[in-house]
């Protein structure tokens, strides 16, 4: 690892990544966004899936525990074999990785770096969401039963010249591999070798002095509390360990997509369908659709209901100046209409909600409403980056479930290994 000393943003780190033609078999979906049986079904007959390593309990017993020890016993066990098979390597120097990932027309290329745990609390890499001690811990335990961060943290920066200069130039020459993953998305590696772009691409970060976590919240976290357990277990910690650092992608903002992300209500609170639209008619300018009421600006919703669709808008324009976590669509909605009128309390633990990322398109919304088991859903125009970057600054948290990412970065094209 390079001089921690320095106290950089983001450092060159030897990867551990597949070998170039085993690459299409090993990169696998990211270990959050598939349960046990889809990742089961997914590695069937795929022996070097990296979801061997990042989702262990597929190679024991259905009904395993996923929080047991044996499952972390099982992700040691995989990760050592894939080593020792020669299918995983590790770099012999420290590089960067530019990391382009491809969904139908939309493109974004990326800088993989070791991101400073150190710059992470003082919040130089910056945060928008609380996270939960659970999910922190089997994370915790993951790192530690691999010795490596596996799951990439997505992050994104303001524009900066040196940083897009390294890429363009890179992204011409010959990929180091090609891949496509789940859903015919594109996933594209180069590594960057030349000293001169290492230390352009460390200056770039330097000279940014922030950047922000989109995606990746609890591997943050797990990553800060692994360094403080390595830090003091260890009587010879001098700082430049690679437990001191942690994975990340980081994407120009411009390049970065976020989808809506939206909600369905269980019942009407006790009202019915037209004692819900009166209700709702006192704040907001309520008018039936004979199409799909997607929002196409912000302080717009659309809702579905009874089998109709009803565009939204504010009747008062939500009051400029304040906290910037005011001026979101979700907080708006929530505090003229979900609170108020439905009764949803926190909506982290409230099972009367559910959120239904932009992915999956308003059919889902009118699925899951027709199917009898939800009453009304809510479309909602998607968070900005400029939004989530306001929040950050401002040390506010955003609301749950307020971003939805898309594409998902992989898991496996790189891990950055802890000693």
């Amino acid at each position: 690892m390079s001089d921690l000393q320095k106290k950089h943003l983001v450092y060159p780190f030897a990867a551990l990544r597949p070998v170039a033609d085993l690459a299409q078999e090993v990169v696998a979906p990211p270990y959050d966004v598939v349960n046990t049986e889809e990742a089961r079904a997914l590695a069937q007959e795929k022996p070097w899936s990296f979801l061997h390593i990042s989702k262990p309990e597929i190679d024991l017993p259905e009904g395993t525990d996923v929080y047991s020890d044996e499952v972390y016993a099982k992700a040691t066990e995989n990760i050592n074999r894939m080593v020792s098979e020669g299918i995983l390597r590790r770099d012999a120097d420290d590089y960067y990785y530019i990391y382009r990932v491809q969904m139908g027309n939309h493109i974004q290329t990326g800088i993989v770096g070791a991101g400073s745990v150190e710059a992470y609390e003082a919040n130089l890499i910056r945060r928008h969401e609380f996270t939960r001690p659970d999910k922190e811990t089997d994370r915790v335990r993951q790192i530690d039963a691999v010795n490596a961060q596996t799951g990439p943290v997505f992050t994104t920066h303001k524009p900066d010249s040196l940083l897009e200069e390294v890429i363009q130039r890179t992204v011409k020459g010959a990929a180091d591999y090609h891949v496509i993953g789940e859903g015919k998305v594109e996933h594209t590696l180069w590594v960057v070798t030349e000293p001169e772009d290492i230390a352009s691409l460390t200056e770039g970060f330097d000279r940014l002095g922030v950047i922000y976590i989109a995606d990746g919240h609890h591997r943050s976290a797990a990553a800060s509390r692994v360094t403080a357990a390595r830090k003091e277990a260890n009587p010879n910690h001098s700082g430049d360990e690679p437990y001191n650092t942690f994975l990340i992608v980081s994407f120009p903002e411009a390049e970065v997509q976020i989808l809506d992300y939206n909600r369905v209500v269980k019942d009407l609170n006790g009202l019915t369908p037209a004692e819900f639209l009166e209700s709702i008619g006192v704040g907001f300018e309520v008018a039936e659709k004979n199409e799909t009421a997607k929002p196409s600006t912000r302080n717009s919703f659309g809702m579905y209901l009874d089998g109709k669709w009803y565009a939204l808008s504010l009747k008062q324009p939500a009051p400029s100046g304040g906290s910037p976590v005011d001026q979101l669509d979700i907080a708006i909605l929530t505090s003229r209409l979900l609170e108020p009128i439905l009764a949803i309390g926190d909506p982290r633990i409230d099972p009367r909600i559910d959120f239904i990322g932009g992915i999956r398109g308003m059919s889902e919304l009118e699925k899951r409403v027709d199917s009898g088991d939800w009453a009304v859903a809510f479309a909602l125009f998607p968070t900005s980056m400029a939004d989530l970057m306001s929040v950050a600054d401002a040390e506010e948290v955003m609301p749950p479930k307020s971003t939805w990412f898309e594409p998902k970065l992989a898991d496996g094209m790189v891990s950055l290994v802890l000693e």
